[in-house]
């Protein structure tokens, strides 16, 4: 499912065209977020099953067998993590991160159906600069601005496009074959993962 801008109006027509695909998510994040907090951070029976270890074998054509994962610090200044998970089951995205080394943080206010921090990045010290916008130092007390955040992706095929994911790290699970990315995401530009 994609998220679309609504039609340009005259009210409507000097905020940029990412905000509202960004607002979308967001609000569906939040709406979703009402399932996450009944949700003990277990994930499914069938994931709770399934193991991960950090690293799986590639084929002969060098592509994952089991789950890639990518993390983009963007303008974070770190270098991006690209990992291969072994499962042979579908696992709780947040455990396929952590069999990478990859630490996440959520807020006080929306729990892990939003990514605050990856890596303790950006610092509770650390002061974010966005051109054109106002700076800021994260303190994932609730969401993030709309132009310097951690945007959660998915990637059904090897081949396929990446997507925004449509629920939280918290109750995301992702399969074999599958790809799970978190990019630094500032400024109006959304990019995807490693690109």
């Amino acid at each position: 499912m994609k998220l679309t801008a609504p039609p340009v109006t005259a009210t409507t027509r000097t905020a940029p065209i990412r905000t509202f695909a960004t607002l979308g998510a967001f609000v569906l994040l939040v709406a979703l977020s009402g399932c996450a907090a009944a949700d003990s951070g277990t994930g499914s029976p069938a994931s709770a099953a399934a193991t991960a270890a950090p690293t799986a074998e590639a084929d002969a054509s060098g592509d994952c067998t089991g789950i890639t994962v990518v993390v983009d610090f963007g303008t974070l200044d770190a270098d991006t993590v690209t990992d291969c998970v072994d499962a042979t089951d579908p696992i709780a995205a947040s455990a396929a991160l952590t069999s990478t080394g990859v630490s996440t943080e959520g807020s006080v206010e929306y729990g892990d159906a939003i990514v605050c921090r990856v890596n303790d990045r950006p610092a509770a010290d650390e002061t974010v600069v966005v051109d054109g916008q106002a700076s800021f130092t994260e303190t994932c007390a609730s969401m993030p601005p709309a132009y310097a955040y951690w945007a959660l992706w998915v990637k059904a095929t090897p081949g396929a496009d990446w997507d925004y994911a449509m629920e939280g790290l918290g109750t995301l699970e992702v399969e074999p074959g599958q790809s799970l990315g978190l990019v630094y995401t500032t400024g109006t530009e959304t990019p995807t993962p490693g690109s």
